[in-house]
């Protein structure tokens, strides 16, 4: 059963730690394995930890064409209309570079350039994930990256159809059956194979999240991805069926820490949702994984007013924030944390991961504090440039060598003064 509290028994969340020792030295030592023996020790780890033994780690691009036969002319056409939204709503985010004069003989400016390669990491698992396909890589294509990798975990019985269908239609350009800290090790450092990329985006579990945390710097990466989380909140009009549907949505990601919280000020709201949610559970497949998200990691908070609730809300700093409120609008500026917002009784969070357009990549455990959902300028980097003229550097040149001075970098301050003083 899910816990129910008070507000005044809440608890603010702590700073989510790092991954375990065992972890972070098995990660290390498979990374370093991949840099010494590349492809020999990807196909390793990929006997070991997947009980395969693939021929060529890459997949043919008849087999994305074929995939898009094999899902059938339905799926096929739901992929193409959530493409088309995903697409919409990213080349809204799309950037210009700027230049301008400030003085006479002064131009500055900033570019933004595309990334060359990126890789993106598409989990394997107890579910597949063609939806994290069309939001990792659409936004790589809009932004002008040169070229699209992708790895996912192989299987015995080959990647999953949709999910090779989704990234014919995203524009990924080579797919990679490679999976968890190798896949990782061979996108940061290269292999015989498998080329190296300048970024890696996409989740995965604790191994492939450790991973990316270990190769940042060799590589770029979008964000250390934990458990789903979803937080709800209502009053006294919320829908009890349709609330516990919500949450559930979520707790059936996995029980090692998804969660899904509801912040209401109505009591018998609260107990009504607790109901539902352990009469659903014995709706749905997934009911083991869910439930032990529910009563491990999911809680309701009884609030004293909304104002608290959004209190609450802005300190968890959900990944999603379902506001389940008449005029859900007036309440979005009480918004200051959230990884992706969702707004009134007939939006549920699932739209957001499927279909609607913005991205699903989120940032989790409390990140959304101070990072963003994945989006076009994570593919992209801005290069400035300078131009001074001769007579504008004599204007201020003084004031350049004066600053450097000051610093204690005589050098610095040369570099200028042979200029002005000639």
């Amino acid at each position: 059963m899910i816990k129910i509290i008070k507000s005044n028994e809440y608890n603010p969340p702590t700073t989510q730690g790092p991954s375990s020792t065992k972890i972070a030295d098995s990660v290390r030592a498979i990374i370093a394995d991949v840099v010494a023996r590349g492809d020999t020790a990807v196909l390793e780890y990929t006997q070991q930890h997947d009980g395969c033994s693939p021929e060529s780690f890459e997949v043919p691009a008849s087999a994305l064409d074929a995939a898009l036969t094999q899902i059938g002319a339905e799926f096929a056409g739901v992929l193409q209309r959530a493409a088309g939204n995903i697409e919409a709503f990213h080349r809204r985010q799309v950037r210009e570079g700027f230049v301008f004069t400030p003085s006479d003989g002064v131009v500055l400016g900033q570019r933004i350039l595309p990334l060359h390669r990126v890789g993106i990491y598409i989990p394997g698992g107890t579910a597949p994930y063609p939806s994290t396909v069309l939001m990792n890589a659409i936004p790589a294509k809009i932004a002008g990256v040169g070229e699209i990798i992708m790895v996912t975990p192989p299987s015995k019985d080959g990647v999953n159809p949709a999910v090779l269908a989704a990234a014919k239609i995203a524009g990924v350009d080579r797919v990679f059956t490679v999976g968890g800290a190798q896949a990782i090790a061979a996108l940061a450092y290269g292999t015989e194979s498998i080329p190296r990329v300048d970024k890696i985006t996409g989740p995965g579990n604790e191994f492939v999240a450790e991973a990316k945390r270990q190769v940042f710097g060799v590589v770029g990466i979008d964000m250390i991805a934990g458990p789903s989380d979803i937080l709800i909140i209502a009053d006294t009009n919320g829908d009890p069926v349709l609330i516990a549907a919500d949450m559930l949505s979520q707790c059936e990601h996995g029980g090692d820490g998804a969660a899904a919280v509801l912040v209401t000020t109505c009591e018998n709201l609260a107990r009504s949702v607790a109901a539902e949610i352990e009469r659903q559970l014995g709706e749905i497949p997934r009911e083991a994984i869910a439930r032990q998200a529910v009563e491990n990691h999911s809680k309701i908070i009884i609030a004293e007013t909304l104002d608290e609730a959004f209190d609450i809300s802005n300190d968890l700093a959900p990944e999603h924030l379902e506001i389940f409120l008449d005029e859900p609008f007036e309440y979005l500026g009480r918004v200051t944390n959230a990884g992706s917002v969702f707004l009134g009784r007939n939006t549920p969070e699932p739209l957001g991961d499927y279909y609607a357009g913005p991205n699903h990549t989120l940032p989790t455990s409390g990140t959304a504090r101070f990072s963003s959902g994945l989006g076009v300028e994570d593919f992209t980097k801005r290069s400035t440039f300078t131009y001074y003229s001769e007579d504008a550097l004599r204007k201020i040149g003084d004031d350049v060598v004066k600053f450097a001075q000051k610093e204690g970098f005589d050098a610095h301050a040369r570099a200028v003064s042979r200029r002005t003083e000639r």
